[in-house]
């Protein structure tokens, strides 16, 4: 353990949770599912009943996932204050919205109120902590943990610190996130939107272009990645996908004799200008694939099919491990 650390990741019982929307919310479900106790805050004095409601929901795909030892529910206290929130915190997952002077004025007061040495990350989706900083006492401790929607599901978070944050700081947190059931990526600088959601974000300025220009709809667009490259991505991802399609000559082979097809016209990068005549055939789009389910509904849609694959993708990675090595002594 670092010397600047109040408590190793492995001896981590006490997270607050600092923001109760969907991301925050979800984090603390994550969190108890793991076993933590988690003590939650935000400002909005009705966001206890939508917190709880949201871990409720969240609880039936915990359970079919495997909660952890002594995991339960009414783990979470809901603090009247922020300063309440933190004071036994081992760890502060700040989850607020997505206002960059919001951020920096509340990972301040966060600060101000953390016991020393007890590492405290943001969820932010785009900002860099070398912005979010400027105002932290100590900001040494303060490290990026993005995740991704739903957090208790889906298991990546990116970690990355700002221009002021210590080596410890971000290797602590990556070594907690681990520790608390996530796949981790230790970014080794900052980078705008960070690193899934900058290939996620291409994918989706390319569907907006295609839905602005008529040559497809938000069905098409989903069912084209459902049914095809999103397939594949959920245990290769894109280079190594590519890599498969360079034959035995590998990436090298695909580069060179598919390389002048990435001057053609395939993509825009570029985001389109979102009119109002682009947002509405966007919704309207969106609501004939949703089909009159509810947001509750899709929810739990999502949550089954997501534990349907990492249940068939553990088993097939059981089951490799299983195998004899390859290549010889």
């Amino acid at each position: 353990m670092s010397e600047n650390a109040r408590t190793t990741p492995e001896d981590v019982r006490t997270v607050a949770c600092v923001g109760a929307g969907v991301i925050g919310g979800g984090w603390v479900a994550h969190f108890l599912g793991r076993g933590y106790r988690v003590v939650a805050w935000d400002p909005d004095p009705g966001a206890e009943d939508g917190l709880r409601a949201l871990v409720a929901s969240a609880w039936p795909a915990l359970e079919e996932l495997g909660l952890a030892e002594g995991a339960a529910q009414e783990n979470l206290p809901v603090a009247a204050t922020l300063a309440e929130a933190v004071a036994d915190a081992d760890f502060v997952q700040e989850s607020a919205p997505e206002r960059l002077d919001l951020k920096i004025g509340l990972l301040a007061e966060i600060d101000a109120a953390t016991p020393a040495g007890v590492v405290i990350a943001s969820s932010t989706s785009g900002y860099g902590m070398s912005e979010m900083q400027v105002a932290a006492r100590t900001p040494e401790r303060l490290v990026v943990g993005h995740p991704f929607n739903p957090p208790y599901l889906v298991p990546l978070v990116e970690v990355v610190g700002g221009e002021r944050t210590r080596g410890w700081a971000v290797d602590w947190a990556a070594d907690f996130y681990r520790v608390a059931g996530k796949s981790v990526i230790g970014m080794d600088r900052e980078l705008p939107g960070f690193i899934g959601n900058r290939i996620q974000e291409a994918a989706w300025r390319e569907a907006l272009h295609m839905v602005a220009e008529g040559e497809a709809t938000v069905e098409q667009i989903d069912r084209a990645m459902t049914s095809g490259p999103g397939l594949r991505w959920a245990f290769f991802g894109p280079c190594l996908t590519f890599h498969l399609a360079g034959g035995e000559g590998g990436m090298a082979h695909m580069l060179d004799h598919f390389g002048p097809s990435l001057k053609e016209p395939w993509t825009r990068l570029e985001a389109p200008e979102l009119t109002a005549e682009l947002r509405d055939r966007m919704v309207a789009g969106t609501d004939e694939v949703v089909a009159g389910r509810s947001t509750a509904e899709l929810v739990a849609q999502r949550d089954r099919r997501l534990i349907a694959v990492a249940r068939a993708l553990a088993e097939v990675e059981r089951a490799e491990a299983a195998e004899p090595t390859r290549g010889g002594a």
